[in-house]
């Protein structure tokens, strides 16, 4: 019997020191490891992308001409789009449409324009409309999708991302090491992620703070932040590491640090817990679906309520000897589970 033909669309996976290479890689090599024989699979790239998935998996590049007319339209059964980027427009192919929503930050970001946030719905919207299927990576982007499109609920699932599990290789040096003990955190030097406000907790304590991630001008208003609590020599901003950095600031660490306000996900703290690493986190958007019970949470950003939490959280952490209960939590969230929870939503589709 024929197998039915699937297309993964992984195009955002052009910059490898970005959120969605990570996701495509993670999920993409687990479809092919979980799929055992049940779908035709091809994965839609760009020809510039650092990785194809070791040969494992046909592959269609990327065509600026497919935004007219893509010569696959009729080949496929499945096509599900990886993102809401979407730079192969699902009406732009015949076939049951998956669309994955990794989130509705814009609409949270108190600095994006009104008629900025109505071009952006009205885009989204369009895609929605035209997806048998929508899956949010999170309770928090399902929640925001139903609020903003009510009449797709009945389309909507969450099925949560994996989290790859760093090795630290024991001989590796990064190129900057602390000399103390440090906190780590890692993203892009942006407003949502809140890296500004860590400095403060470096008051009267003798930690170091590393933040590694692509540089952009709020690196001042974080220097500036530094310099207020008198701990500029303490604060390292390290810019974009490789995986073998990020294993080692991970094992190394006295705690993780996030207290972003605009995410879908947040793929960093399962890193972190699967090291064993106490994390504190902002209460806001996904992350104590991803958290859970055994992270520390910011209810606000006043200085001596974060430096309250921080203090009381690494005493409790100790004292209770919560390591494991940080590496169970990561636990719950691989890259094997997803893929099958994506295949199912294949077969789902197949049947309807």
């Amino acid at each position: 019997m024929k197998k039915p033909h699937v297309l993964v669309t992984f195009d955002s996976m052009k910059d490898a020191n970005c959120g969605y290479f990570s996701f495509g890689k993670g999920l993409g090599d687990a479809l092919i490891k979980q799929n055992k024989g049940k779908f035709e699979l091809k994965f839609y790239l760009f020809k510039k992308t650092q990785y194809l998935f070791d040969g494992l998996v046909n592959i269609i590049y990327l065509s600026r001409l497919d935004r007219l007319f893509f010569k696959g339209r009729n080949d496929f059964d499945v096509v599900h789009l990886s993102d809401q980027t979407c730079r192969l427009r699902p009406s732009k192919v015949n076939a049951k449409k998956i669309m994955t929503v990794h989130d509705m930050n814009k609409v949270h970001l108190k600095f994006s324009r009104p008629h900025r946030i109505k071009v952006y719905l009205k885009k989204l919207g369009k895609l929605i409309s035209q997806c048998d299927e929508i899956v949010c990576i999170s309770q928090f982007v399902a929640n925001d999708v139903k609020h903003y499109f009510p009449e797709a609920a009945s389309k909507i699932q969450v099925i949560y991302n994996g989290a790859d599990k760093l090795v630290a290789n024991a001989q590796h040096q990064p190129g900057f090491s602390p000399k103390k003990n440090f906190l780590f955190t890692i993203g892009l030097l942006s407003v949502q992620k809140g890296f500004h406000l860590l400095p403060s907790l470096l008051e009267n304590n003798d930690f170091e703070l590393v933040i590694a991630g692509r540089e952009t001008p709020h690196k001042q208003r974080i220097l500036e932040e530094a310099e207020k609590y008198n701990c500029t020599d303490r604060v390292h901003i390290i810019g974009q590491i490789s995986d073998e950095d990020k294993a080692w600031y991970y094992k190394n660490c006295s705690a993780f640090l996030f207290p972003s306000v605009a995410e879908g996900f947040g793929l960093p703290i399962i890193e972190a817990m699967h090291f064993g690493k106490p994390v504190f986190l902002s209460k806001f958007t996904s992350l104590p679906e991803v958290g859970g019970d055994a992270a520390y949470y910011f209810d606000n950003f006043e200085p001596a309520h974060m430096q309250s939490v921080f203090t009381n959280g690494m005493k409790d952490f100790i004292e209770r000897n919560r390591a494991n209960e940080m590496v169970k939590q990561a636990e719950k969230f691989t890259w094997d589970i997803a893929a099958n929870q994506y295949l199912s939503l294949y077969q789902k589709c197949l049947e309807e």
